[in-house]
Order: C-alpha cells, then sequence, then structure tokens
C-alpha cells in the first residue's frame, strides 16, 4: 500500500519545474514568474486557457446522490464546463446548438471521487479517469509528481481528475524522496531520520512550498510490505501532533496512514483530518472522530489486493485484515463518522474506483450509502462540496455512464460506458 519505488527526476528539477512540465504536457506555456536569473528577461506569454466543453447528455436516468432522487429520460446541459441544467427532459431547456451524448438506456452519474490514489505519470492519470475518477486526492507520490498531474488537470481536464496533491510522504525513512527538493537534502544526515520537531516541521513547509493541498504522513508501518509491521508504530501522538500544527499554519489538512488501534487513536487525537486504512480502529476511536468530524477513508481494495498473494504474509494479512475492516467501516457510517472512497492505487496500476464503493456496498452500507463515499462523502472530505458529487446547477460537468442501475448492481460503476470531464468527453 502507498507509494512504490519511481525513478528519481532530472537533477535539473526546480521547484517551477513540475508546474513547467505540466504546462508542457498540456501544450501550454504558462507563466510561472521569476524562478531563474534569466526569465526576468524573457517576454511572458499569458497561459493558455483551460480546456472545458459545452455538451447535453440526452436522455438516460439521472441519480442524485446527495437525494436519491432518480429521474427518468434527464438532460444535463453543460456550458464551459459547468452544469446550468439537469433534471427532466421537460424541465429543461437544452440549447440546440450544443453536441449532444445519448444517453437513453443508461444511468447517469457525477464523476467518482478516488479519495486515496497515488498517481505517479500522465497514463496513471488518464486511466483513472477513464475508469470513472474524474476528481481525486493524492495519497502522496515519490517526486511531487502530484502537483504536476492537478497542473495538468487544470490546463487539460479531460488528461487528469481534479486532484488535491500531498507531495511527499512525511516518515521518518524519506530514501529517495529526499532528493524531491534540494531544501530536504540536509535531512539526509540526520541519524534518526525525520523525527525531531524540525525535521518534521521542515518536511511540511517545504511540501507547502511546492505547493501541496494535504499532508500525508504515517503512525504504522506498511501492510502492504510483507518485512514490515504494520502494527509498528513509527511515530507518537507528540510527532503527529507537530505534523498537524505545522499543517495547520499553512492552511493544511493531514491524512495519515495507519492500522493499530493505538496508532488510530492517537493520529486522531493529534488532530488528522483523514484517517487511512484503519484495520484496527476502534470504537472508542471511532467515537471519537465522530466528535472531531474525522474522515475515514478505509482503502478496502488495497487489503482485498493482497488475497491471494504469492507471498504467504502478504496473502494472510489480506484475509485477516479485510474482514475487520469492513466491520470498522460499517461501525463508522452506523456512528455517523463521514467515509470516503479510495483505492490506493499505485505502482502503476489504477484500480477503478467503482470497486471500492462495491466493497464498500459488501461492507453493509446501502448501494446509495455506498456510492455516496465516492461522491458527496468524498467531495466534502475534499473540500469541494458543490462543486463534485451531483450534477446539479453550478456543479462541474463531470460524467459517470453506466449500463444498468448502480441502485440495484453497484458493480457497474467499475465498468463505465462513457466519462465526461469538465464538459469534454473522454
Amino acid at each position: 500500500m502507498c507509494v512504490e519505488p519511481a525513478e528519481p527526476p532530472s537533477s535539473r528539477l526546480t521547484r517551477r519545474g513540475v508546474l513547467a512540465a505540466s504546462a508542457v504536457l498540456a501544450g501550454t506555456a504558462t507563466a510561472l514568474g521569476s524562478g531563474a536569473a534569466t526569465a526576468s528577461a524573457a517576454p511572458r506569454r499569458p497561459a493558455a486557457a483551460p480546456r472545458s466543453g459545452d455538451l447535453v447528455v440526452d436522455g438516460g436516468t439521472l441519480l442524485d446522490p446527495a437525494t436519491g432522487e432518480v429521474t427518468e429520460d434527464a438532460v444535463v446541459v453543460i456550458r464551459d464546463g459547468v452544469v446550468r441544467a439537469a433534471g427532466a427532459r421537460g424541465r429543461v431547456d437544452a440549447p440546440k446548438d450544443v453536441p449532444r451524448l445519448a444517453a437513453h438506456g443508461r444511468w447517469v452519474l457525477p464523476g467518482l471521487v478516488d479519495a486515496h490514489i497515488h498517481l505517479n505519470t500522465a497514463t496513471e492519470a488518464l486511466d483513472a479517469v477513464r475508469k470513472g475518477a474524474t476528481s481525486a486526492r493524492s495519497g502522496s507520490t515519490n517526486f511531487y509528481q502530484d502537483i504536476a498531474v492537478r497542473e495538468l488537470a487544470r490546463q487539460a481536464p479531460e488528461l487528469a481528475p481534479r486532484l488535491k496533491a500531498a507531495g511527499i510522504f512525511v516518515t521518518p525513512d524519506l530514501g529517495d524522496t529526499v532528493l524531491g527538493d534540494p531544501d530536504l537534502t540536509p535531512l539526509a544526515r540526520l541519524k534518526d531520520g525525520v523525527r525531531s520537531a524540525e525535521a518534521l516541521r521542515r518536511v511540511v513547509e517545504v511540501n507547502i512550498k511546492r505547493g501541496a493541498d494535504v499532508i500525508k504522513t504515517r503512525v504504522n508501518e506498511r501492510a502492504g510490505l510483507a518485512e514490515q509491521d504494520p502494527l509498528e508504530q513509527v511515530y507518537s501522538r507528540e510527532q503527529l501532533s507537530e505534523i498537524v500544527a505545522a499543517a495547520k499554519r499553512g492552511g493544511k489538512g493531514v491524512l495519515c496512514h495507519s492500522y493499530s488501534e493505538k496508532g488510530c487513536h492517537d493520529a486522531v487525537v493529534a488532530g488528522i483530518h483523514s484517517l487511512e486504512h484503519g484495520a484496527f480502529v476502534s470504537e472508542r476511536t471511532l467515537a471519537e472522530m465522530r466528535r472531531r468530524g474525522t474522515f475515514f477513508t478505509p482503502t478496502l481494495g488495497a487489503i482485498a489486493g493482497m488475497i491471494g498473494s504469492d507471498d504467504p504474509v502478504l496473502d494472510e494479512r489480506g484475509r485477516t485484515y479485510l474482514p475487520l475492516l469492513k466491520k470498522a467501516a460499517l461501525a463508522a457510517h452506523e456512528m455517523g463518522v463521514p467515509l470516503a472512497a479510495g483505492t490506493d492505487s499505485s505502482g502503476g496500476t489504477v484500480d477503478p474506483i467503482g470497486g471500492e464503493v462495491e466493497l464498500m456496498h459488501s461492507a453493509g452500507l446501502s448501494a446509495l450509502d455506498a456510492i455516496r463515499t465516492a461522491t458527496t462523502g468524498a467531495a466534502k472530505l475534499l473540500g469541494l462540496e458543490g462543486t463534485v458529487g451531483r450534477l446539479a446547477r453550478g456543479s462541474a460537468g463531470d460524467v459517470l455512464l453506466v449500463d444498468g442501475d448502480p441502485l440495484a448492481d453497484v458493480s457497474v460503476l467499475k465498468r463505465p460506458v462513457g466519462v465526461v470531464r469538465s464538459g469534454v468527453a473522454v
């Protein structure tokens, strides 16, 4: 789970280089300010306008996850990438001069949100969109690739999900990610790794300078590596509090990789915004999460993915952890803890976010509540309420078309037959 090894970037990479690279990928020439001595002498060219579309999604059965309302023979009008109207045909004035996407016989939903994904390449970003995730939150990357993906999405929305970037992991052993920014390299000299208050603050502050939207840290080791013990705690409550405080000073929330009961509790009490994985989270901690409004992103698919591994340790972990995590997700839902769906996709493979919705349903959530974890619930976690998670006037023109009723069979969300991103059919 969580970041797979990746090749380091060119030694010529600068802070502004990530944004510049994304602009090139999008076919733009974004003005990035006067980072180099020669930059001020060059004339600035305005950034190309992000591509967005005009589209009418014609026919189909529209589902509003917020209310559960189902509208047959619906029409969704998108102008400049934004929904201008959505509803029954007789109540929507659809312009004649706008391209149409036929949706007759299909169900129409807002694009889904993957609240925990690792996107390292443009190929992965496009794959995520095609599999239904039109918005996402990064679970960190090795060399700030997620920040570039976010900028790519802003310039060419059809190529990447709308993304909240996390930058690099705040973890005791940075490994090669210490090369992600020159300001991190002094940390390589630390005998005990990133553990002191000063070192923890340094990583958070560099992330924020690089443009991270959120901060990612851990309280336990990884479950997806057989040689690690996922119940071993690597940061204390006090250390986690330092990370949260540094992030808060920069106006950022913290998502925390966690497994053990004590680790989960320490992370929540330290003030994190969302708990990731959390297989052994207790009712005591869930009650604290409800009180604080802490989100829970269980990443069920990542745990299920260990089942059947050639490594017997991982296979056993998957078989042991998955039923516990399903119980935790259902308990959280019943207690009123906000849930968000996340695949924890990494290593070049992007899993459809619809699979996580299916697992939420198998954990005991109703089909509608499971869908909400990847729409309205995840939108709230990302701070995108009113923008994503619904197809209503003023929301983003991100649309998912599926063959079949997702309220009767949520598995159809794993196989979208059409995706629209910001009014552009992908």
